[in-house]
């Protein structure tokens, strides 16, 4: 049984664009390789944030949302942690109330896109 997750990981923001891309090519890689597959991603940027990092207050943002199994997450944080780019990271396994939100909210932002163009 493959259950639904949520992965969001914080790169260090001295990254180029092409160094933030690899590293996130990295962790989708690592999740479909595993059998994972990935459901939604979304790229949110340089953010400030809460508290300084190793001495860094801003951050990329990514968010991947794909099933995959437990052993897949071992995998996936083992990788974060040994990963030098990437200062946090916080997966979750998704409840059908959280797909269906994610689901919602995604939907929501399509129609969004389509009035306004």
């Amino acid at each position: 049984m493959l259950n639904q997750y949520e992965t969001v990981f914080i790169a260090t923001p001295v990254l180029s664009e092409n160094q933030m891309k690899e590293a996130v090519q990295k962790f989708k890689k690592i999740i479909t390789d595993n059998t994972g597959e990935i459901i939604h991603e979304e790229n949110w940027g340089l953010k400030k944030l809460a508290y300084p990092i190793q001495k860094k207050s801003t951050g990329f943002y990514y968010l991947v949302e794909f099933r995959g199994s437990g052993e897949l997450i071992e995998k996936l944080e083992l990788q974060y942690r040994r990963d030098e780019r990437i200062i946090r990271f916080l997966t979750f396994r998704m409840n059908k109330y959280s797909v269906e939100y994610a689901e919602k909210k995604r939907r929501m932002k399509e129609t969004a896109k389509t009035t306004e163009a």
